[in-house]
Protein backbone atom coordinates (compact mmCIF):
# COMPACT_ATOMS: atom_id res chain seq x y z
CA UNK A 1 0.00 0.00 0.00
CA UNK A 2 3.01 2.27 -0.25
CA UNK A 3 2.85 5.24 -2.57
CA UNK A 4 -0.41 6.22 -4.19
CA UNK A 5 -2.73 4.11 -1.98
CA UNK A 6 -0.76 4.13 1.27
CA UNK A 7 -3.62 5.55 3.38
CA UNK A 8 -5.64 2.39 2.67
CA UNK A 9 -3.19 0.46 4.85
CA UNK A 10 -5.08 1.89 7.84
CA UNK A 11 -8.24 0.01 8.89
CA UNK A 12 -10.23 3.11 9.79
CA UNK A 13 -9.53 4.81 6.49
CA UNK A 14 -10.43 1.66 4.51
CA UNK A 15 -13.79 1.38 6.27
CA UNK A 16 -14.54 5.09 5.86
CA UNK A 17 -13.51 5.08 2.19
CA UNK A 18 -15.74 2.10 1.40
CA UNK A 19 -18.82 3.68 2.96
CA UNK A 20 -18.09 7.06 1.41
CA UNK A 21 -17.73 5.56 -2.07
CA UNK A 22 -21.23 4.04 -1.95
CA UNK A 23 -22.72 7.27 -0.64
CA UNK A 24 -20.87 9.35 -3.22
CA UNK A 25 -22.35 7.30 -6.06
CA UNK A 26 -25.81 8.03 -4.67
CA UNK A 27 -25.00 11.72 -4.29
CA UNK A 28 -23.96 12.07 -7.94
CA UNK A 29 -27.06 10.15 -9.03
CA UNK A 30 -29.23 12.65 -7.15
CA UNK A 31 -27.40 15.70 -8.50
CA UNK A 32 -27.88 14.48 -12.05
CA UNK A 33 -31.55 13.63 -11.51
CA UNK A 34 -32.23 16.92 -9.74
CA UNK A 35 -30.77 19.04 -12.54
CA UNK A 36 -32.62 17.00 -15.15
CA UNK A 37 -35.91 17.31 -13.22
CA UNK A 38 -35.59 21.10 -13.00
CA UNK A 39 -34.38 21.64 -16.56
CA UNK A 40 -36.76 19.35 -18.45
CA UNK A 41 -39.84 18.73 -16.26
CA UNK A 42 -40.37 21.65 -13.90
CA UNK A 43 -39.22 24.42 -16.29
CA UNK A 44 -38.82 25.00 -20.01
CA UNK A 45 -35.06 24.41 -20.17
CA UNK A 46 -34.43 27.29 -17.75
CA UNK A 47 -30.75 27.40 -16.80
CA UNK A 48 -31.41 30.23 -14.35
CA UNK A 49 -33.61 27.87 -12.30
CA UNK A 50 -30.74 25.37 -12.12
CA UNK A 51 -28.51 28.22 -10.94
CA UNK A 52 -31.03 29.14 -8.21
CA UNK A 53 -31.09 25.53 -6.99
CA UNK A 54 -27.30 25.60 -6.76
CA UNK A 55 -27.42 28.93 -4.92
CA UNK A 56 -29.86 27.60 -2.33
CA UNK A 57 -27.88 24.40 -1.90
CA UNK A 58 -24.52 26.08 -1.42
CA UNK A 59 -25.48 29.49 0.00
CA UNK A 60 -25.68 28.29 3.63
CA UNK A 61 -21.92 27.67 3.49
CA UNK A 62 -21.52 31.44 3.70
CA UNK A 63 -24.44 32.33 5.97
CA UNK A 64 -23.62 29.69 8.60
CA UNK A 65 -19.86 30.13 8.45
CA UNK A 66 -19.60 31.46 12.05
CA UNK A 67 -21.14 28.21 13.32
CA UNK A 68 -19.86 25.49 11.02
CA UNK A 69 -16.14 25.99 11.54
CA UNK A 70 -16.65 26.31 15.30
CA UNK A 71 -18.58 23.02 15.34
CA UNK A 72 -15.82 21.22 13.42
CA UNK A 73 -13.18 22.44 15.89
CA UNK A 74 -15.10 21.94 19.14
CA UNK A 75 -17.35 18.90 18.76
CA UNK A 76 -16.72 15.21 18.12
CA UNK A 77 -16.47 15.14 14.33
CA UNK A 78 -17.59 11.52 14.08
CA UNK A 79 -20.82 12.30 15.93
CA UNK A 80 -21.39 15.44 13.87
CA UNK A 81 -21.07 13.37 10.71
CA UNK A 82 -23.51 10.73 11.93
CA UNK A 83 -26.14 13.43 12.49
CA UNK A 84 -25.56 15.26 9.21
CA UNK A 85 -25.38 12.14 7.05
CA UNK A 86 -28.63 10.85 8.58
CA UNK A 87 -30.35 14.17 7.89
CA UNK A 88 -29.19 14.22 4.26
CA UNK A 89 -30.54 10.72 3.77
CA UNK A 90 -33.96 11.76 5.08
CA UNK A 91 -34.03 14.81 2.78
CA UNK A 92 -33.27 12.63 -0.25
CA UNK A 93 -36.07 10.29 0.81
CA UNK A 94 -38.53 13.18 1.13
CA UNK A 95 -37.80 14.60 -2.32
CA UNK A 96 -37.98 11.11 -3.80
CA UNK A 97 -41.42 10.46 -2.35
CA UNK A 98 -42.76 13.78 -3.64
CA UNK A 99 -41.44 13.02 -7.11
CA UNK A 100 -42.81 9.47 -7.16
CA UNK A 101 -46.23 10.73 -6.09
CA UNK A 102 -46.19 13.18 -8.99
CA UNK A 103 -46.67 16.26 -6.82
CA UNK A 104 -43.14 17.70 -6.93
CA UNK A 105 -43.02 21.36 -7.93
CA UNK A 106 -40.15 23.76 -8.49
CA UNK A 107 -40.58 25.37 -5.06
CA UNK A 108 -40.29 21.91 -3.48
CA UNK A 109 -36.89 21.43 -5.12
CA UNK A 110 -35.87 24.91 -3.95
CA UNK A 111 -36.91 24.07 -0.38
CA UNK A 112 -35.11 20.73 -0.27
CA UNK A 113 -32.01 22.32 -1.82
CA UNK A 114 -31.96 24.94 0.96
CA UNK A 115 -32.39 22.35 3.73
CA UNK A 116 -29.69 20.18 2.19
CA UNK A 117 -27.43 23.22 2.02
CA UNK A 118 -27.92 23.93 5.73
CA UNK A 119 -27.06 20.37 6.71
CA UNK A 120 -24.12 20.21 4.28
CA UNK A 121 -22.70 23.43 5.72
CA UNK A 122 -22.08 21.57 9.00
CA UNK A 123 -21.12 18.31 7.30
CA UNK A 124 -18.43 19.58 4.95
CA UNK A 125 -15.82 21.07 7.35
CA UNK A 126 -16.29 18.19 9.81
CA UNK A 127 -15.88 15.63 7.00
CA UNK A 128 -12.82 17.33 5.51
CA UNK A 129 -10.99 17.68 8.82
CA UNK A 130 -12.06 14.21 10.02
CA UNK A 131 -9.55 12.78 7.54
CA UNK A 132 -6.68 13.85 9.82
CA UNK A 133 -8.20 11.75 12.61
CA UNK A 134 -8.31 8.72 10.32
CA UNK A 135 -4.72 8.83 9.03
CA UNK A 136 -2.72 11.43 10.96
CA UNK A 137 -0.59 14.25 9.63
CA UNK A 138 1.96 12.12 7.74
CA UNK A 139 -0.53 10.72 5.24
CA UNK A 140 -3.00 13.62 5.23
CA UNK A 141 -2.17 14.87 1.74
CA UNK A 142 -2.45 11.35 0.33
CA UNK A 143 -5.78 10.72 2.09
CA UNK A 144 -7.22 14.01 0.81
CA UNK A 145 -6.29 13.02 -2.73
CA UNK A 146 -7.76 9.52 -2.32
CA UNK A 147 -10.98 11.06 -0.97
CA UNK A 148 -11.17 13.12 -4.14
CA UNK A 149 -10.48 10.00 -6.20
CA UNK A 150 -13.39 8.23 -4.52
CA UNK A 151 -15.68 11.21 -4.98
CA UNK A 152 -14.88 11.47 -8.65
CA UNK A 153 -14.90 7.73 -9.28
CA UNK A 154 -18.47 7.93 -8.04
CA UNK A 155 -18.91 10.84 -10.42
CA UNK A 156 -18.07 8.53 -13.32
CA UNK A 157 -20.62 5.93 -12.25
CA UNK A 158 -23.40 8.00 -10.66
CA UNK A 159 -24.48 10.24 -13.56
CA UNK A 160 -24.42 7.39 -16.08
CA UNK A 161 -26.50 5.17 -13.79
CA UNK A 162 -28.84 8.08 -13.06
CA UNK A 163 -29.32 8.75 -16.77
CA UNK A 164 -30.26 5.11 -17.38
CA UNK A 165 -32.64 5.08 -14.41
CA UNK A 166 -34.28 8.37 -15.39
CA UNK A 167 -34.94 6.98 -18.87
CA UNK A 168 -36.35 3.70 -17.54
CA UNK A 169 -38.11 4.35 -14.19
CA UNK A 170 -38.01 8.13 -13.69
CA UNK A 171 -36.21 10.58 -11.41
CA UNK A 172 -38.06 9.71 -8.19
CA UNK A 173 -36.38 6.33 -7.78
CA UNK A 174 -32.97 7.94 -8.20
CA UNK A 175 -33.63 10.05 -5.08
CA UNK A 176 -34.82 6.99 -3.16
CA UNK A 177 -31.68 5.04 -4.05
CA UNK A 178 -29.53 7.96 -2.90
CA UNK A 179 -31.37 7.98 0.42
CA UNK A 180 -30.54 4.29 0.88
CA UNK A 181 -26.87 4.90 0.05
CA UNK A 182 -26.41 6.93 3.25
CA UNK A 183 -26.75 3.69 5.23
CA UNK A 184 -23.27 2.75 3.99
CA UNK A 185 -21.47 5.83 5.28
CA UNK A 186 -23.36 5.83 8.60
CA UNK A 187 -22.47 2.15 9.01
CA UNK A 188 -18.80 2.89 8.31
CA UNK A 189 -18.77 5.55 11.04
CA UNK A 190 -20.19 3.03 13.51
CA UNK A 191 -17.57 0.39 12.58
CA UNK A 192 -14.51 2.61 13.13
CA UNK A 193 -11.99 1.57 15.78
CA UNK A 194 -12.29 4.56 18.08
CA UNK A 195 -9.04 3.84 19.92
CA UNK A 196 -7.12 4.17 16.63
CA UNK A 197 -8.45 7.64 15.81
CA UNK A 198 -5.91 10.46 15.99
CA UNK A 199 -8.11 12.58 18.20
CA UNK A 200 -7.27 15.98 19.59
CA UNK A 201 -6.85 16.20 23.34
CA UNK A 202 -10.11 17.90 24.13
CA UNK A 203 -11.75 20.71 22.17
CA UNK A 204 -9.73 23.49 20.65
CA UNK A 205 -9.20 26.31 23.12
CA UNK A 206 -8.13 29.11 20.83
CA UNK A 207 -10.12 32.27 21.38
CA UNK A 208 -11.95 34.45 18.93
CA UNK A 209 -14.07 31.89 17.10
CA UNK A 210 -14.42 32.59 13.41
CA UNK A 211 -12.82 36.03 13.79
CA UNK A 212 -9.63 34.28 14.88
CA UNK A 213 -9.80 32.17 11.73
CA UNK A 214 -10.07 35.25 9.53
CA UNK A 215 -7.18 36.95 11.38
CA UNK A 216 -5.10 33.83 10.91
CA UNK A 217 -5.75 33.79 7.16
CA UNK A 218 -5.17 37.54 6.85
CA UNK A 219 -1.69 37.16 8.36
CA UNK A 220 -0.81 34.37 5.91
CA UNK A 221 -0.06 35.79 2.42
CA UNK A 222 0.05 32.31 0.90
CA UNK A 223 -3.40 31.41 2.22
CA UNK A 224 -4.86 34.72 1.04
CA UNK A 225 -3.62 34.13 -2.51
CA UNK A 226 -4.71 30.49 -2.58
CA UNK A 227 -8.18 31.31 -1.28
CA UNK A 228 -8.61 34.21 -3.73
CA UNK A 229 -7.68 31.93 -6.62
CA UNK A 230 -10.25 29.47 -5.30
CA UNK A 231 -12.85 32.25 -5.11
CA UNK A 232 -12.39 33.12 -8.78
CA UNK A 233 -12.65 29.56 -10.06
CA UNK A 234 -15.25 28.47 -7.50
CA UNK A 235 -17.55 31.40 -8.28
CA UNK A 236 -17.44 31.45 -12.08
CA UNK A 237 -15.78 28.20 -13.13
CA UNK A 238 -17.07 25.28 -11.06
CA UNK A 239 -20.63 25.52 -12.32
CA UNK A 240 -20.61 22.17 -14.11
CA UNK A 241 -24.32 21.37 -13.62
CA UNK A 242 -25.11 24.47 -15.67
CA UNK A 243 -22.35 23.98 -18.25
CA UNK A 244 -23.05 20.32 -18.96
CA UNK A 245 -26.85 20.37 -18.71
CA UNK A 246 -27.30 23.41 -20.96
CA UNK A 247 -24.78 22.24 -23.56
CA UNK A 248 -26.41 18.79 -23.56
CA UNK A 249 -30.02 19.95 -23.80
CA UNK A 250 -29.93 23.18 -25.81
CA UNK A 251 -26.84 22.75 -28.03
CA UNK A 252 -26.50 19.01 -28.68
CA UNK A 253 -30.15 18.02 -28.00
CA UNK A 254 -29.01 15.01 -25.99
CA UNK A 255 -31.37 12.70 -24.09
CA UNK A 256 -31.06 11.75 -20.40
CA UNK A 257 -28.68 8.84 -21.05
CA UNK A 258 -26.32 10.96 -23.17
CA UNK A 259 -26.42 13.70 -20.53
CA UNK A 260 -25.37 11.16 -17.90
CA UNK A 261 -22.50 9.95 -20.08
CA UNK A 262 -21.24 13.52 -20.60
CA UNK A 263 -21.32 14.12 -16.83
CA UNK A 264 -19.34 10.93 -16.35
CA UNK A 265 -16.81 12.00 -19.01
CA UNK A 266 -15.61 14.90 -16.89
CA UNK A 267 -15.38 12.55 -13.92
CA UNK A 268 -12.83 10.47 -15.82
CA UNK A 269 -10.57 13.50 -15.85
CA UNK A 270 -11.37 14.25 -12.22
CA UNK A 271 -10.32 10.76 -11.10
CA UNK A 272 -7.13 11.08 -13.13
CA UNK A 273 -6.37 14.43 -11.53
CA UNK A 274 -7.02 13.08 -8.03
CA UNK A 275 -4.76 10.05 -8.56
CA UNK A 276 -2.03 12.28 -9.94
CA UNK A 277 -2.30 14.40 -6.77
CA UNK A 278 -2.06 11.25 -4.61
CA UNK A 279 1.15 10.20 -6.37
CA UNK A 280 2.85 13.57 -5.99
CA UNK A 281 4.63 14.94 -2.96
CA UNK A 282 3.56 17.99 -0.98
CA UNK A 283 1.50 20.47 -3.04
CA UNK A 284 2.68 24.02 -3.71
CA UNK A 285 1.35 27.25 -5.19
CA UNK A 286 3.09 26.72 -8.55
CA UNK A 287 0.98 23.60 -9.09
CA UNK A 288 -2.17 25.64 -8.47
CA UNK A 289 -1.11 28.18 -11.10
CA UNK A 290 -0.57 25.46 -13.72
CA UNK A 291 -3.89 23.79 -12.87
CA UNK A 292 -5.79 27.09 -13.05
CA UNK A 293 -4.32 27.88 -16.47
CA UNK A 294 -5.17 24.39 -17.73
CA UNK A 295 -8.73 24.84 -16.45
CA UNK A 296 -9.11 28.07 -18.42
CA UNK A 297 -7.78 26.42 -21.59
CA UNK A 298 -10.07 23.41 -21.11
CA UNK A 299 -13.19 25.58 -20.77
CA UNK A 300 -12.20 27.49 -23.90
CA UNK A 301 -11.85 24.28 -25.88
CA UNK A 302 -15.17 22.94 -24.55
CA UNK A 303 -16.96 26.11 -25.62
CA UNK A 304 -15.68 25.67 -29.19
CA UNK A 305 -16.46 21.96 -29.64
CA UNK A 306 -18.84 21.23 -32.56
CA UNK A 307 -20.37 17.99 -31.26
CA UNK A 308 -21.09 16.10 -28.04
CA UNK A 309 -18.21 13.62 -28.40
CA UNK A 310 -15.53 16.29 -28.73
CA UNK A 311 -17.24 18.25 -25.96
CA UNK A 312 -16.91 15.15 -23.76
CA UNK A 313 -13.20 14.93 -24.59
CA UNK A 314 -12.73 18.55 -23.51
CA UNK A 315 -14.58 17.77 -20.28
CA UNK A 316 -11.90 15.18 -19.46
CA UNK A 317 -9.22 17.90 -19.60
CA UNK A 318 -11.39 20.21 -17.48
CA UNK A 319 -11.83 17.41 -14.94
CA UNK A 320 -8.09 16.83 -14.61
CA UNK A 321 -7.39 20.53 -14.16
CA UNK A 322 -10.26 21.24 -11.77
CA UNK A 323 -9.49 18.25 -9.57
CA UNK A 324 -5.77 19.00 -9.46
CA UNK A 325 -6.57 22.56 -8.44
CA UNK A 326 -9.17 21.80 -5.75
CA UNK A 327 -7.34 18.81 -4.26
CA UNK A 328 -4.04 20.68 -4.08
CA UNK A 329 -5.77 23.70 -2.55
CA UNK A 330 -7.32 21.50 0.14
CA UNK A 331 -3.95 19.90 0.95
CA UNK A 332 -2.04 23.20 0.99
CA UNK A 333 -4.51 24.74 3.41
CA UNK A 334 -4.76 21.73 5.75
CA UNK A 335 -1.03 20.98 5.86
CA UNK A 336 0.04 24.58 6.49
CA UNK A 337 -2.66 25.44 9.06
CA UNK A 338 -2.22 24.89 12.79
CA UNK A 339 -4.35 21.94 14.02
CA UNK A 340 -6.30 24.12 16.46
CA UNK A 341 -7.35 26.46 13.63
CA UNK A 342 -7.89 23.84 10.95
CA UNK A 343 -11.66 23.47 11.31
CA UNK A 344 -12.29 27.21 11.03
CA UNK A 345 -9.87 27.75 8.17
CA UNK A 346 -11.36 24.78 6.31
CA UNK A 347 -14.83 26.21 6.92
CA UNK A 348 -13.63 29.45 5.27
CA UNK A 349 -12.20 27.45 2.36
CA UNK A 350 -15.43 25.49 1.91
CA UNK A 351 -17.52 28.63 2.22
CA UNK A 352 -15.49 30.11 -0.64
CA UNK A 353 -15.58 26.91 -2.71
CA UNK A 354 -19.28 26.16 -2.22
CA UNK A 355 -20.67 29.41 -0.86
CA UNK A 356 -19.46 31.42 -3.85
CA UNK A 357 -21.96 29.49 -5.96
CA UNK A 358 -24.92 31.73 -4.96
CA UNK A 359 -23.09 34.61 -6.62
CA UNK A 360 -21.70 32.82 -9.65
CA UNK A 361 -24.35 30.23 -10.56
CA UNK A 362 -27.18 32.71 -11.29
CA UNK A 363 -24.79 34.88 -13.31
CA UNK A 364 -23.53 31.92 -15.33
CA UNK A 365 -27.11 30.66 -15.74
CA UNK A 366 -28.22 34.09 -16.99
CA UNK A 367 -25.34 34.20 -19.47
CA UNK A 368 -26.36 30.74 -20.73
CA UNK A 369 -29.98 31.85 -21.15
CA UNK A 370 -29.19 35.24 -22.68
CA UNK A 371 -26.16 34.53 -24.87
CA UNK A 372 -25.96 30.73 -25.01
CA UNK A 373 -24.13 27.94 -23.13
CA UNK A 374 -20.91 28.47 -25.07
CA UNK A 375 -20.59 32.00 -23.66
CA UNK A 376 -21.26 30.63 -20.17
CA UNK A 377 -18.26 28.33 -20.62
CA UNK A 378 -16.33 31.43 -21.68
CA UNK A 379 -16.99 32.88 -18.23
CA UNK A 380 -15.49 29.74 -16.72
CA UNK A 381 -12.46 30.04 -18.97
CA UNK A 382 -11.89 33.64 -17.89
CA UNK A 383 -12.01 32.62 -14.22
CA UNK A 384 -9.24 30.06 -14.72
CA UNK A 385 -6.95 32.45 -16.58
CA UNK A 386 -7.54 35.20 -13.98
CA UNK A 387 -6.73 32.82 -11.11
CA UNK A 388 -3.53 31.71 -12.85
CA UNK A 389 -2.44 35.33 -13.25
CA UNK A 390 -3.07 36.04 -9.55
CA UNK A 391 -0.95 33.06 -8.53
CA UNK A 392 1.81 33.87 -11.02
CA UNK A 393 2.10 37.43 -9.71
CA UNK A 394 2.39 36.10 -6.15
CA UNK A 395 5.14 33.65 -7.13
CA UNK A 396 6.99 36.37 -9.04
CA UNK A 397 7.01 38.58 -5.97
CA UNK A 398 8.16 35.74 -3.73
CA UNK A 399 11.02 34.83 -6.05
CA UNK A 400 12.07 38.47 -6.46
CA UNK A 401 12.24 38.86 -2.69
CA UNK A 402 14.22 35.63 -2.38
CA UNK A 403 16.66 36.77 -5.05
CA UNK A 404 17.12 40.07 -3.23
CA UNK A 405 18.16 38.10 -0.16
CA UNK A 406 15.45 39.41 2.12
CA UNK A 407 12.78 37.52 4.05
CA UNK A 408 9.32 38.55 3.00
CA UNK A 409 5.88 37.22 3.89
CA UNK A 410 5.50 35.97 0.32
CA UNK A 411 8.83 34.17 0.32
CA UNK A 412 8.32 32.50 3.68
CA UNK A 413 4.80 31.48 2.71
CA UNK A 414 6.06 29.88 -0.49
CA UNK A 415 8.52 27.80 1.51
CA UNK A 416 5.72 26.62 3.82
CA UNK A 417 3.49 25.61 0.92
Amino acid sequence: MKGTFRSLARFNYRVWAAGALVSNVGTWMQRTAQDWLVLTHLTQENATAVGIVMSLQFGPQLVLLPLTGYAADHFDRRKVLMVTQSAMGLLALGLGLLTLLGVAQLWHVYGFALLLGIVSAFDAPARQTFVSELVGEADLSNAVALNSTSFNAARMVGPAVAGALIASVGTGWVFIINAASYVAVIGSLMLLRLHELNRREGPARSRGGLAAGFRYVWNRPDLKVVLFMLFLIGTFGLNFPIFISTMSVTVFRADASEYGVLSSAMAIGSVTGALMAAMRGQPHVARLVAAAAAFGIGCTLAALMPNAWLFGAALVLIGVAAQTFTTSTNSVVQLTTEPGMRGRVMAILLAILLGATPFGAPVVGWVADRFGPRWALGVGAASGIAAALVGALYLRRARRDAAAGRESPAASATERS
